[in-house]
């Protein structure tokens, strides 16, 4: 009551009446609350104080511009103390351990009495000179018992509790933290911390209790505020270097027709936080024009990081090179372009532990000293530059390059880091799956507060934000579907349960356990070969494996325990002790168990059998859903399966949990299928409307169930709700609305078609009126022709072109063909193969350079030069790739000037006709869209596009597009053509020459 009339007189005092009428109203929801607000208004109060004092004694207040840095409590400790190796032998929480320690959470603090005080939120404030350092963060709960204050700190677990001496050290330093915040507010001289541990399956609590006083808790709190204090110095001063440089920074280049106008309209969208759709042909110059204007809104703080994210590495360098360019003019950004850990990993094998690799080991020792070295130093943290502090502070490079994004001020990566439920970065999206938004709001709420709790900085005390930049967005419709759906083979079940089996009876031989029936009490036992007989827990007769896999299993419980009673249960001394109550899902291990006597723990605590049981229930219900299914069937039920699955993932997740006491080579095959059986678990919380679940069998009898995900838009919108701003850009991008709607845009959404900047007559674009790629007309006449076309089109001038399949035997079909018939020997023809590697494909595209260097065409030269350029023609020859129409070639690279005169395109790009389609087409029919239109057409045409962007990259490109299909004579075809394809000449393979040579003259 003191505190609380010293309060009231205080603020009578300062004549600050509306304070004390907010007061007053607070006052009715309860007086706990009240009282929490009044200690935390007594707080600020204070440090407003304390903030005044340091001021004046600095001079005044006058020019001083005071801002905020926050970070949460759970940051600043996992950051500040972290220690140790990387090992991955040790399984990571599946995907919804955040759901699942909301619940145990929620569970635990209900069950308390009145004395426990939930959810309390805590702030500490240190002012600095320039800055305030703000700590936060939410203690799961306070009590008050007998005079003493404890804070509880709640954690769960998928471990065995039995075997824990001792809490994590993170854990409770973020305890103590609380604690001492707790302390600061009110005053508290000794404070007490409990460590509350709950197994996620059993529920199955431990605790662990500590007792501090405020000094001493005073004392740690402060050196690790100090240790943190040079990272928020640093911080601070960046920001304001870098705010500085964009103030005055100017566009690069002179604008070109419309370029300015792009600029303002992905400004306006940042602005307006909306998304924006951008349909970008070649040369308008698309990541200048949408990085500059979202850096200018950096400078305006209307965000803190901007994401600059691709499908294909190429643009990733383009993006990197782009901000060179910014440097060279001024600008002052830290970017980072984060590279996937096969291909940054020094080691031959990426294997991170620290037996395996030397930078695994001990690298949170080291890796702090190694990004604040790196951070002083450079501002653009390229793999090359990574790599060479990772080895020069001895830290594993992919750790280190995420670890450098916390402070980059762009971040250039693959889609897969934003909406991938299982690779995105939660350092910066917080721990919610991507579909939680959609079911609960007021969880995305939650999740969005953590979110910018876990900022390292924002801007003068408001809420840093994010800008997605998201280059060739047409690849993230297929990528979204991919990254939503998940496919389990029933063969898996079957290969792992063998794999399982051999296990146990390696393991057992060599333990030489074997007994005889009536020697072993509580144990079960089964032949795995005629001479050879093995113990597994909680059996009591001898089967075939086979036998086993084949029984009804009617006796044994939901948690893969026999019942008491049943015929597999050997009723003796040793089954009395076994509490199987306390065991529950996660819990076969007790201390009063009987174990075997196997090396390995999965033989010893009775893994491997569990496991081998729910593998075979979950077979068996594959079994009746491939006796139902004729080719591909839809199915509307699943849950007997994914019951089965969830029990059979519950034991593997405890193992796997576990360090083996001997290297096994079905544990890593058990971790890699831990993995997909987690992600279709995952992907199955998510199913909605937007979802189609099917099973098919394969042509070699193979078995699979899918959950297909057909459109993609819910989970992509929800992913792209954590920035301010979204633009997604393409050169192919029609039509629109299907890429709106597919890629969670929304009705206020905005949408810009940028003009081309070339000039039409610059390239020719021909349709063929008399050869098709149809399955119906194709014969060795249309083949014959189609070579022929190619040859027609290539004979006038000298120089590359590609040509575009529909497939690779189409290709070899069209190549054989050409080459039999048109084969010289100024011809030159390079395939496309099915599996080429990096270096192949840089041999491929280097052919079209070194072409380029020696052909002397002309294009762009001086009217003389041309004329000397065609006389000389006789010494050059013609260079054809034959690539594959959606390939590798088809988007992505660069061919400028004379590297690529020529695109031939087979075919309207229409993907094979197949089970899976069929499905889209026929989901898309019966939600009022044109299936056909939406699982073949517009995929189709994108990929023709996108095939024919290669041969103009440049204002001074000159080129020809060749459709060899008379189906884009079609109207269906001709109104999703861009609007530079307006203009077209309909051709025969008899005058195509003609009207290429016409074409030629008029630019040579």
């Amino acid at each position: 009551m003191k505190a609380e009339i010293n309060y009231f007189i205080r603020k009578m005092k300062e004549g600050d009446m509306r304070r004390m009428a907010e007061k007053e109203q607070k006052d009715c929801q309860g007086r706990g609350k009240r009282q929490e607000q009044e200690k935390i208004q007594e707080q600020e109060v204070q440090q407003e104080k304390m903030i005044q004092q340091k001021q004046n004694i600095q001079g005044g207040t006058d020019g001083m511009d005071y801002g905020e840095i926050h970070i949460s409590v759970r940051r600043l400790v996992e950051f500040i103390l972290r220690h140790g190796d990387i090992d991955n032998r040790y399984q990571a929480s599946p995907d919804n351990a955040m759901q699942e320690g909301g619940r145990i959470h929620r569970m635990i603090q209900r069950r308390m009495g009145a004395e426990y005080q939930a959810e309390v939120s805590l702030k500490y404030t240190m002012p600095g000179e320039q800055y305030l350092l703000i700590v936060e963060g939410r203690a799961d709960g306070v009590i008050h018992h007998n005079g003493r204050v404890i804070i509880d700190e709640i954690k769960g677990t998928y471990g065995d509790l039995a075997r824990m001496r001792e809490p994590k050290s993170l854990h409770l330093a973020q305890a103590k933290c609380y604690a001492y915040m707790y302390g600061v507010r009110e005053s508290i001289a000794e404070i007490g911390v409990r460590m509350t541990y709950c197994n996620m399956y059993s529920e199955e609590l431990r605790y662990f209790y500590e007792d501090y006083s405020f000094s001493e808790l005073e004392e740690w709190f402060q050196g690790l505020a100090a240790a943190y204090r040079k990272w928020a110095d640093y911080a601070w001063n960046w920001r304001k270097i870098r705010q500085e440089s964009i103030e005055g920074l100017a566009f690069p280049f002179p604008y070109r027709e419309g370029q300015k106008e792009l600029v303002a309209n992905v400004y306006r969208t940042i602005y307006h936080k909306k998304k924006l759709f951008l349909e970008a042909p070649t040369g308008v110059g698309k990541t200048i024009s949408t990085i500059y204007p979202a850096i200018q809104a950096m400078g305006r703080d209307m965000g803190e990081k901007i994401f600059y994210l691709t499908a294909k590495t190429i643009t990733r360098t383009v993006a990197e090179d782009t901000l060179n360019l910014l440097r060279n003019k001024g600008l002052r950004v830290k970017s980072v372009i984060l590279t996937a850990k096969e291909k940054i990993c020094f080691m031959e094998d990426t294997d991170c532990n620290p037996e395996n690799c030397p930078y695994a080991r001990g690298h949170y020792d080291r890796v702090n000293e190694a990004v604040f070295d790196i951070l002083t130093t450079q501002e653009s943290f390229c793999r090359e530059k990574i790599e060479a502090y990772a080895k020069k502070h001895q830290v594993c490079p992919f750790e280190m390059c995420l670890d450098m994004s916390l402070f980059a001020d762009v971040i250039i990566c693959d889609y897969n880091y934003l909406f991938d439920p299982h690779i995105y970065l939660k350092r910066f999206f917080g721990e919610s799956s991507a579909g939680e938004g959609k079911r609960e709001g007021s969880k995305r709420e939650e999740a969005k507060k953590d979110e910018i709790m876990n900022k390292i900085l924002v801007g003068k005390g408001a809420p840093g934000s994010y800008i997605f930049l998201i280059d060739e967005a047409h690849n993230l419709l297929e990528r979204g579907r991919e990254m939503y759906s998940a496919l389990l083979w029933k063969e898996q079940f079957v290969e792992l349960s063998e794999e399982i089996e051999q296990t146990l009876m390696s393991d057992m031989e060599q333990e030489n356990t074997y007994r005889k029936k009536q020697d072993v009490s509580g144990q079960y036992m089964f032949r795995l070969e005629e001479k050879k007989t093995v113990e597994l827990t909680y059996m009591s007769e001898k089967i075939q494996v086979s036998d086993f896999f084949e029984q009804s299993g009617d006796d044994i419980r939901e948690d893969g325990m026999p019942e008491q009673g049943s015929h597999l249960w050997n009723v003796g001394e040793e089954t009395e002790n076994i509490n199987i109550k306390e065991t529950g899902m996660g819990g076969i291990r007790k201390s009063n168990a009987k174990y075997h006597r196997g090396k390995s723990v999965l033989v010893k605590q009775g893994y491997g059998e569990k496991m081998l049981y729910h593998l075979r229930k979950c077979n068996q219900e594959l079994l009746l859903l491939k006796r139902e299914c004729s080719q591909y069937r839809i199915i509307e039920n699943l849950e007997a399966f994914m019951q089965n699955l969830l029990r059979f993932q519950t034991v593997l997740d405890d193992y796997l949990s576990e360090a083996e006491e001997v290297e096994l080579s079905v544990r890593e095959l058990l971790l890699n299928f831990y993995f997909e059986v987690n992600h279709f678990l995952s992907i199955y919380d998510l199913l909605d409307d937007n979802y189609v679940m099917y099973t098919q069998i394969c042509q070699d009898g193979s078995f699979f169930v899918k959950l297909l995900c057909v459109n993609p838009g819910e989970n992509l919108k929800n992913c792209m709700m954590r920035a301010r701003s979204t633009i997604l850009f393409s050169a192919t991008f029609l039509p629109i609305q299907y890429y709106k709607k597919l890629l969670g845009g929304d009705k206020e959404d905005y949408e810009v078609y940028a003009k081309s900047v070339f000039h039409p007559a610059k390239r020719a674009l021909l349709i063929a009126s008399d050869v098709t790629s149809k399955y119906t007309r194709r014969s060795q006449s249309e083949y014959y022709n189609i070579a022929r076309y190619i040859e027609e089109i290539v004979r006038n001038r000298h120089g590359n072109y590609m040509v575009f399949c529909p497939s690779y035997a189409f290709l070899r079909i069209i190549y054989d063909l050409y080459a039999e018939h048109f084969g010289h020997e100024d011809r030159e023809c390079i395939l496309q193969n099915e599996s080429m590697s990096e270096a192949d494909r840089e041999e491929f595209l280097e052919k079209f350079q070194a072409n380029c260097k020696d052909s002397g065409n002309g294009i762009g030269q001086t009217k003389a030069a041309k004329e000397s350029g065609l006389k000389n023609m006789g010494e050059d020859k013609v260079l054809i790739g034959f690539c594959v129409l959606g390939g590798i070639f088809s988007e992505g690279i660069d061919l400028k000037n004379d590297s690529l005169i020529g695109v031939i395109i087979i075919g309207t790009g229409l993907p094979q006709v197949c089970d899976e389609r069929e499905i889209l087409k026929a989901y898309f029919d019966a939600n009022g869209e044109d299936g056909f239109d939406y699982s073949y057409r517009y995929p189709g045409m994108n990929k023709v596009l996108q095939a024919a962007g290669r041969v103009i990259r440049t204002v001074e490109d000159v080129g020809i597009i060749a459709l060899l299909d008379e189906r884009f004579l079609q109207y269906s075809y001709r109104r999703l053509f861009p609007l530079e394809w307006q203009q077209f000449d309909a051709v025969t393979v008899n005058n195509v020459a003609k009207r290429v040579e016409r074409f030629w003259d008029e630019w040579l």
